[in-house]
C-alpha cells in the first residue's frame, strides 16, 4: 500500500555552502523535507552529508545559503535554536556517556524533574521500559551502557532521539551495527515514526535498504545536489544511484581476482573464550581470506579479540607459521605479524584529537621510527604515500582525524597497520558505514596484500563483501563454528541458515 503524505514542507535548503580553510565541503546544496516523509540522503564519503547534518544541528555555521524550517528562513543554526526547532539528530559516532545507565543516557539533557528540582529516576526507567517494549527490543533500563553490545547502543541512541518528539529526525548509518533481522527493527521503526508526521533525513550505504524506506532519495557528491529521484514504487534501479555517486559505473566493485593459496599460516587449537564454550579450531593459510559471518553477538570478534590479546581466554593454543606462540597482549600480537583493525574505528581504532600523521605512525614509532625524538620529515616521507594510494581526503597530515568522513577515518586504521607491514591481517566489519568507492579501495588493498603473500581474517555482515572476497567462510554461531564452507557452498542461502541455526 503506498504510503501517502502531507504536502507541508518542514525544511527547505537553497545554495548551501561551506568551506574550511578555503576548501569547499558542501558547494552547491538544494534539498527539502515534506512532513512525514522518509527522504535518504546517499553520497560517498567525503560527499558533505557530515557536513550538512552539522549546519542543521547547528554545530556548523554555513558561508551562504538558506534554511528554510516550518516556514520561517535562517542564515544560520546554533545548537539551542535547531533543537527548540525540533531537530534532533542521530549520528554515526557513539555519544553516549559510558558508565551511565541506559536510562540515564536516554534522559541527558531533557531530565524528567520530580518538584521541579530533583531528577525522577523511578519516571526516566518507567518511561524507557515503555519506549522499549514499542521498540520491541531487548535491553534493561539499568545496564550500563559500556556493558551492552554495538547494536544495543545504536537502539539507545534511537531512543534518545525519540525522547525530544522531534518534528525532523535526522538518521545516520542507523543500521550499520545491526544484523539483518535487528536492521528490519529499525526500518520497521523508521516507518512507524514518519507516519506520525515527523519528517526523517536518513543516510545509509545500504542502497537495498535505501530502496525499500525511501519515498525520496537525493545524491549528493563533492558537496553538490547531484540529483533526487522519487520512489513511491520501491524499484528505482540502483545503478543509476551509485553512478551518480560515484560519478561512474561501479559494476566491477565486488569483483576479486584469486590468486595463489599457500600453506598454513596461522592455526588455533581447541581455543575456549570461557570455560563453559565449546572449543574452536581452525586455521589460516598463505595468501588467503578467511571469512567469519554470524549474527551480532555469535562471537566472532571474541574469537579475533582472543588470538590478538585484546581479551584473555580460558585455554586453547596459537602457533604461528608451526610455532607456538604465547600473545598476551596487542603488543605480544604485533610481534607475533598480527595487524587488528578493530570494529569501532572511533573507540579502538584512532585518536581522534591527534593528527593523520600521529595515528599512522603510532604503531611503527619504536620500529620504524626509532630514537628518543620523533623525526616528523621521516613520518611525513613515510606515510605520504599511503596517504595518496589509499586518497585519503585530508587537507594535510597534521588535520586531526575528528574531521575527517567515516571512510576516511576507516583509510588512515588501514594505513597505520600498512606501513607496519605485517603478516596476518585481520579485518572486523572493514567497510561498515563508509561508501561504495571507499569500499572498492579497501577490497582492492585486500586483494593486494593477499598477492603479497599476507594473510586475512575477515569478519564481515555484508553478505556481497563476504560472498566475494572469502576463500572460505567459517559460520559461527553461539561462540563456535557451526561450518564451513567453500567454493560454490559460499552463497547467501548457506551462510544465514548456518548463521540463523536452521536444518
Amino acid at each position: 500500500m503506498e504510503r501517502i503524505m502531507s504536502d507541508e514542507k518542514l525544511l527547505e535548503i537553497k545554495e548551501l555552502k561551506k568551506s574550511f580553510s578555503g576548501i569547499y565541503a558542501l558547494s552547491d546544496i538544494n534539498f527539502n523535507l515534506i512532513k512525514g516523509e522518509i527522504h535518504c540522503l546517499v553520497g560517498e564519503n567525503g560527499a558533505g552529508k557530515s557536513t550538512f547534518m552539522k549546519i542543521l544541528s547547528g554545530a556548523y555555521i554555513p558561508d551562504s545559503g538558506d534554511i528554510n524550517i516550518l516556514g520561517e528562513n535562517y542564515t544560520k543554526l546554533n545548537p539551542n535554536l535547531s533543537k527548540s526547532l525540533g531537530i534532533s539528530i542521530i549520528y554515526q559516532e557513539n555519544d553516549l556517556v559510558q558508565n551511565m545507565s541506559i536510562a540515564e543516557n536516554i534522559f541527558i539533557g531533557n531530565e524528567i524533574k520530580k518538584n521541579v528540582i530533583f531528577y525522577d529516576s523511578r519516571a526516566a526507567i518507567n518511561k524507557t521500559s515503555e519506549f522499549i517494549r514499542d521498540l520491541g527490543i531487548n535491553l534493561n533500563p539499568l545496564d550500563k551502557v559500556a556493558d551492552i553490545s554495538v547494536a544495543d547502543k545504536q537502539f539507545v541512541k534511537i531512543l534518545k532521539a525519540l525522547v525530544t518528539n522531534p518534528k525532523i529526525l535526522i538518521m545516520d548509518e542507523p543500521t550499520s551495527m545491526f544484523n539483518i533481522k535487528d536492521a528490519k527493527k529499525v526500518l520497521n521503526l523508521v516507518k512507524r515514526i514518519s507516519d506520525k508526521g515527523v519528517g526523517i533525513i536518513y543516510i545509509s550505504h545500504f542502497l537495498e535498504e535505501v530502496r525499500e524506506i525511501a519515498d525520496r532519495i537525493s545524491v549528493i557528491r563533492d558537496g553538490k545536489s547531484i540529483s533526487t529521484y522519487e520512489n513511491s514504487s520501491k524499484n528505482i534501479d540502483l545503478r543509476v544511484i551509485t553512478k551518480d555517486m560515484v560519478g561512474r559505473s561501479i559494476d566491477s566493485f565486488y569483483t576479486r581476482e584469486k590468486n595463489q593459496i599457500g600453506d598454513v599460516v596461522l592455526e588455533v587449537k581447541d581455543l575456549k573464550i570461557y570455560e563453559e564454550f565449546e572449543p574452536i579450531s581452525f586455521s589460516l593459510k598463505r595468501g588467503e581470506i578467511l571469512g567469519f559471518s554470524g549474527m551480532v553477538g555469535s562471537g566472532r570478534t571474541e574469537i579475533v579479540r582472543a588470538i590478538t590479546g585484546a581479551d584473555s581466554f580460558y585455554s586453547g593454543e596459537v602457533y604461528v607459521n608451526g610455532s607456538l606462540v604465547k600473545i598476551k597482549s596487542p603488543k605480544d600480537s604485533i610481534k607475533e605479524g598480527f595487524a587488528h583493525i578493530t570494529e569501532d574505528r572511533q573507540a579502538l581504532g584512532l585518536g581522534l584529537r591527534a593528527s593523520v600523521l600521529d595515528n599512522i605512525s603510532l604503531v611503527a614509532i619504536g620500529k620504524i621510527f626509532k630514537g628518543i625524538f620523533n623525526n616528523v620529515k621521516k613520518q611525513k616521507e613515510a606515510i605520504s604515500p599511503l596517504v595518496n594510494n589509499l586518497h585519503i581526503k585530508v587537507p594535510g597530515v597534521n588535520t586531526e582525524v575528528i574531521y575527517l568522513s567515516g571512510g576516511n577515518q576507516q583509510k588512515v586504521v588501514l594505513a597505520k597497520w600498512l606501513l607496519m607491514d605485517q603478516n596476518i591481517y585481520i579485518f572486523d566489519e572493514p567497510t561498515r558505514g563508509i561508501d561504495i568507492g571507499a569500499k572498492s579501495e579497501f577490497y582492492s588493498q585486500m586483494s593486494k596484500l593477499c598477492k603479497e603473500g599476507k594473510s586475512i581474517i575477515m569478519i564481515s555482515s555484508d553478505m556481497p563483501e563476504l560472498i566475494s572476497m572469502s576463500d572460505r567462510v567459517l559460520v559461527i554461531r553461539d561462540h563456535k563454528i557451526e561450518t564451513e564452507l567453500i567454493g560454490d557452498e559460499i552463497n547467501e542461502e548457506n551462510i544465514i541458515e548456518k548463521a540463523l541455526g536452521v536444518n
